[in-house]
């Protein structure tokens, strides 16, 4: 698969309602769009094995012991500990291959065996690390992919929301701690994580391939081609830069003051 094949992919998944959003197969375009010509059988193989492993233990034990038995278990899918920050931790193709990665990237291979078997499974957008709500008989409870599928208990989760800067009265509220996302958010999320790294390290052209992404996957928000705009003219491609300030014009109102103050600037450069 080449790049604009994986667009073309970024592209119907965008317009998909929520509930047809097709996770993996668009979480495997992300993956091609950032580093086109690899193959993909491996990972689809692996994601195939876990919904047929998963499905084989419904109706024998918890939803929630059965994917962790079965993504963390038998799949060995962890977290990467000692090299939290390699590239190879956010892509899929990767994943599969070395059965490390982020939560957040680990999650997509879980959403998709709990979509394939029928379990209630969403994304939980917690802050600072991607966890899993999983609804079973007893009512929701939290998996951590990173950490092998653990269960988080709600003191757990309380205490990590305090960490993370929420306030008592918020990270007392299981409720919001749990809110889940979309399959959309949850692949969005990832995609935000490489252009965060992208912009820490100055690689402008992964910043701006993230930034599509994210346009092209929530086709709706404007915000997207605000930072296609930033890092097409941070490469010096002040046309494009152009161009994607008008798309972010013609999205949302709201953004033309910044939009306008953009391309007068980027204007400027051209002149």
């Amino acid at each position: 698969m080449i790049r604009e094949e994986a667009e073309a992919i970024l592209g119907a998944a965008g317009t998909a309602e929520d509930g047809a959003f097709p996770l993996f197969e668009a979480g495997l375009a992300c993956a091609i769009h950032d580093q086109p010509f690899r193959d993909v059988t491996a990972a689809r193989d692996l994601a195939a094995s876990a919904a047929e492993r998963l499905k084989s233990r419904i109706g024998g034990e918890p939803h929630d012991e059965a994917l962790t038995e079965t993504l963390a278990g038998d799949l060995r899918l962890t977290g990467d500990l000692l090299n939290y920050d390699h590239p190879a931790n956010t892509d899929l193709i990767d994943v599969a291959e070395r059965r490390r990665g982020l939560s957040a990237a680990l999650a997509i291979f879980y959403l998709h065996a709990a979509r394939a078997a029928g379990i209630g499974a969403h994304g939980v957008d917690f802050p600072n690390h991607f966890l899993l709500r999983v609804e079973t008989e007893e009512g929701p409870v939290a998996l951590d992919p990173f950490s092998q599928g653990r269960l988080v208990l709600p003191s757990e989760l309380t205490r990590r929301a305090l960490l993370a800067g929420l306030t008592p009265h918020v990270a007392d509220r299981l409720d919001l701690l749990m809110t889940p996302v979309t399959d959309r958010q949850a692949l969005i999320r990832l995609q935000n994580v490489l252009y965060n790294r992208a912009i820490r390290s100055r690689d402008y052209e992964g910043a701006e391939r993230a930034a599509l992404r994210c346009a092209l996957l929530n086709p709706d928000d404007h915000r997207p081609w605000l930072d296609v705009a930033a890092t097409r003219e941070k490469q010096g491609a002040l046309a494009g830069a152009l161009q994607a300030l008008d798309r972010a014009r013609g999205l949302d109102g709201h953004a033309a003051v910044h939009a306008d103050m953009a391309r007068a600037r980027v204007r400027m450069q051209l002149n």
